[in-house]
């Protein structure tokens, strides 16, 4: 049987990136896909795609940073298959937000960094773990960066949002444990996808560098260990942060 066979997992932002790379690893390893995403478009694709290759998948269109979007979410997932087994809470706001100084970032970019990075998480994870509690079973990754561990500059309100999310996951995993349900976070490290391709070759460069593996980070390098996290064979694992960057950082 598949890791992950007849499971019902929700990704939030699984239009496309790591978010679709998950989706995409899940559902090879047996598991019913709800793609929830706020671009319509990205996320009818996405599942059109998974359709293709025979998984039963769902597009619900989803802010994060509502309560009621996400609760909507949780609903429309409960309603067509009955249950919640994993959740990857996925969906962020990270690209071209770089560049700024601390002082020069705008009080309304800081505001959607947080809205969607840090309320988003704890919105969505408010819309499932409740389930997952009823049920004494579930599992739950949340996704930081290792910018959050090296202090990325000109960053900061990106930083401090995947700080968050880290020390969230902490508080959380205390109070789900008594249930039966582990979170735990995910920190990818600087990935060559489309999702980084603005990134400047010498950042790059210096990532590879100061690697313990000095190769570039590919999808194939997290997609395995979110999968790990969410499954039985992680069962006595939970509040924790692992960090998948090739050793660029070390905690």
């Amino acid at each position: 049987m598949k890791r992950h066979q007849d499971r019902v997992i929700i990704i939030t932002g699984a239009g496309r990136g790591l978010g679709r790379a998950y989706a995409q690893r899940l559902s090879a390893e047996g598991a019913r896909i709800a793609v929830a995403e706020i671009d319509r478009a990205a996320g009818r694709a996405a599942v059109e795609e998974l359709r293709k290759t025979g998984t039963d998948a769902v597009f619900i269109e989803t802010d994060v940073a509502s309560r009621e979007g996400t609760n909507k979410m949780a609903a429309a997932v409960l309603e067509k298959w009955g249950q919640i087994d994993g959740l990857v809470a996925n969906a962020a706001l990270a690209n071209s937000v770089g560049g700024a100084a601390y002082d020069e970032i705008s009080v309304e970019e800081w505001d959607r960094i947080m809205q969607v990075n840090v309320r988003g998480t704890w919105l969505t994870c408010c819309a499932v773990a409740p389930h997952m509690q009823k049920r004494k079973k579930g599992s739950i990754v949340t996704i930081s960066s290792d910018t959050a561990m090296w202090g990325s500059p000109r960053l900061l309100h990106y930083v401090a949002s995947k700080g968050a999310v880290e020390a969230f996951t902490r508080a959380m995993a205390r109070e789900l444990g008594p249930d039966g349900v582990r979170i735990n976070c995910a920190a990818p490290g600087l990935l060559n996808n489309d999702a980084t391709s603005g990134v400047p070759q010498a950042k790059r460069d210096w990532n590879i560098q100061n690697r313990a593996i000095q190769r570039e980070g590919t999808v194939e390098d997290i997609v395995g260990l979110v999968s790990f996290l969410l499954s039985d064979e992680a069962s006595f694992i939970t509040g924790q942060l692992i960090v998948a960057d090739g050793g660029l950082v070390f905690h």
